[in-house]
């Protein structure tokens, strides 16, 4: 299994070979280049400016925030603002003590171990890491029962990335061993516009304003999803022969995609609907929904829920999931009398 992990675990160079891969590549290099979280930027260039003048190691950070907002990307650009090797692996990997212990040992002076989905690893590995951030040991027992006994191992100095999307599954102990805790957010819209006119410069792709725009009202907030709409328009557009992605292919696209005029996809509109129509929308349960839509608890947790609250869609009770007005009339249910917003009916809704 250590072998897997070894595999598994890629070395990423310095800018410089980054920038001599001749595949085009959508990640920024330098933090320079990354478009919004403009004061996570701020704070990152002060801890990365410190450590270089202290000549140490960078503290530990931890990378929380929805799925596809750049976690990974920032761990790549972290390293090579540093200019020295990242090794990246991923918590589920991480089955044994042993796996980790492997990794750890393996790293150089100063190197970056990067962890994806750090709160999906085991406990009891986790446990590992303790010694290992904080002093720089590796706890190991040598022998069993009465003549077990503890050697401390020293390890280089290393920094520590992990990645959630769940920060409340990430147990105290762990989560207080980062010394530097950044928070991402959705994107606005002018910062996805941008993300999307860089990314069809970088492939090649022919787009007017109008039709970014068009991608970027639609694209949650998330640059990922920004991207893969981007690449999706460009095959209707190829399909039909058009040189230049207009506003009108990408409204076609989108639709064929069933992705509304607010970026709600399939799954969305269903969640929404179970919790209107199925439930009248009184509170539900998300094991419940998660029963009702035949999806995994996590897949609604980390990918359907942060934008439907951050819209003011979604309201989270201690007895439940309900709806706020704003989804029952963009659904076309009216609410109470008493509670009736002024808020445009469906199709003109604009958070």
């Amino acid at each position: 299994m250590v072998q897997n992990h070894q595999i598994n675990a890629k070395d990423k160079l310095s800018v410089a070979d980054e920038l001599n891969n001749e595949k085009p590549s959508l990640r920024p290099k330098l933090l320079n280049d990354f478009i919004g979280q403009s004061q996570i930027k701020k704070n990152l260039t002060v801890f990365i400016t410190a450590a270089k003048l202290r000549d140490s190691v960078l503290d530990h950070v931890l990378l929380s925030g929805p799925p596809g907002l750049g976690k990974t990307t920032l761990s790549d650009i972290i390293a090579n603002e540093m200019a020295i090797k990242i090794t990246s692996t991923s918590g589920p990997l991480l089955v044994k003590q042993g796996d980790l212990a492997a990794i750890l040992t393996n790293l150089s002076e100063n190197q970056i171990l990067f962890i994806d989905e750090i709160h999906r690893m085991n406990r009891k590995i986790e446990e590992v890491l303790y010694s290992a951030m904080e002093d720089f040991k590796l706890d190991v027992i040598i022998g069993k029962g009465i003549g077990a006994r503890t050697l401390k191992i020293d390890l280089p100095k290393f920094t520590l990335i992990g990645a959630t999307t769940r920060m409340g599954m990430l147990s105290s102990p762990l989560r207080d061993r980062f010394g530097i805790p950044l928070r991402i957010n959705f994107y606005q819209q002018k910062e996805i516009l941008a993300i999307i006119l860089r990314s069809a410069k970088i492939f090649n792709i022919k787009i007017n304003i109008k039709a970014a725009t068009e991608i970027s009202r639609r694209s949650r907030g998330t640059p990922r999803i920004a991207n893969r709409y981007l690449k999706r328009c460009r095959d209707f557009s190829l399909v039909a022969k058009e040189d230049m992605i207009s506003e009108k292919l990408v409204k076609r696209a989108l639709t064929e995609l069933k992705v509304d005029e607010i970026g709600l996809d399939e799954l969305d509109l269903t969640y929404l609907k179970t919790i209107a129509f199925t439930y009248d929308n009184a509170p539900v349960g998300i094991n419940t929904l998660a029963s009702a839509l035949s999806e995994d608890k996590d897949t609604l947790e980390a990918t359907c829920e942060p934008y439907l609250i951050q819209i003011g869609f979604l309201k989270k009770t201690a007895q439940g999931r309900i709806l706020s007005d704003k989804a029952l009339i963009y659904l076309g249910v009216t609410p109470p009398e008493e509670k009736q917003l002024n808020i445009p009916l469906v199709g003109n809704f604009k958070p």
